[in-house]
């Protein structure tokens, strides 16, 4: 619940693709001890990144992750997988790859990941509905993709025919491969090359990934988001990463847009329990 002024709702069209599990729509009034207080002025961008660490603690109190990831899923066999990288790292690219093949986007840069119980796989409940595109890495990867003109360095592509076909639900959102992805600048990158983390490596980037919500200034107030998650949080937060880490192996894969996709394709047509680590 969130206590705010009336232009929440005025740019409430435009924030809720960048939350995670939330989708557009009017807003009801109402407030609590426990919401959520918007100053008044804030600014749109302060206004999603305060919103996201509420949520990125709401979420965690079900056992759930907001993992920065874009979440793809293939239409033929329901098989899911988990793109991670930093800012810049070519997420999109891929997904823009393996959506030529016939997969689908489940979530554009966050993801919530249910946590599985023992021996169990990681599933995908959604994410946020924006895709964002970087604007000249796209062009230079995709020069098909009609991008339009103008509206600075990032293009959302959520609107894109066949990227969010929707799936039958029996398929699931079971996550078949997960892989930090790095797309070569060099469009004659080769065939790259996949290596499998070490369970260690794997819980960092788990964290790293699964803290992303929180690692953000806000413009106009002094607050740090970070110290929203107490001890108590933290602690589950950590429970819930080593059970991801310790249930499926962690690639990573670098190369081309295309030839990651390939790799990707590899891996969850092979997918199968954790092994220790290994180079492929």
């Amino acid at each position: 619940m969130v206590d705010a002024d009336a232009t929440l709702q005025t740019r409430w069209e435009t924030i809720a693709p960048h939350l995670p599990g939330v989708l557009p729509g009017r807003l009801r009034a109402g407030a609590s001890p426990q919401a959520v207080r918007l100053s008044a002025g804030m600014s749109g961008g302060d206004t999603r990144r305060l919103l996201n660490a509420h949520l990125h603690l709401l979420h965690l109190s079900r056992a759930t992750l907001c993992v920065h990831a874009v979440a793809v899923q293939r239409a033929a066999d329901g098989r899911g997988a988990l793109l991670l990288g930093g800012h810049g790292a070519g997420k999109t690219l891929v997904a823009l790859a393996l959506v030529r093949r016939g997969w689908r986007v489940l979530a554009g840069d966050v993801a919530l990941l249910e946590c599985p119980p023992a021996g169990g796989r990681p599933r995908v409940l959604g994410g946020t509905t924006a895709f964002l595109a970087r604007r000249e890495p796209t062009r230079r990867w995709f020069p098909g993709l009609e991008l339009g003109a103008g509206g600075g360095d990032r293009v959302d592509l959520s609107a894109l025919e066949g990227l969010r076909e929707p799936l039958p639900p029996a398929l699931g959102g079971l996550v078949s491969v997960a892989a930090v992805v790095d797309v070569d600048g060099d469009p004659a990158a080769g065939a790259g090359a996949v290596e499998v983390l070490d369970e260690h490596t794997a819980a960092t980037v788990w964290w790293r990934a699964s803290g992303h919500l929180l690692e953000r200034l806000l413009d106009g107030r002094a607050v740090v988001l970070r110290q929203l998650e107490d001890s108590t949080a933290a602690a589950r937060r950590l429970e819930r990463v080593r059970e991801v880490a310790g249930a499926m192996r962690l690639h990573a894969v670098w190369g081309a847009p295309e030839t990651i996709a390939d790799r990707i394709e590899d891996l969850a047509r092979s997918s199968g329990p954790a092994r220790s680590a290994e180079v492929i």
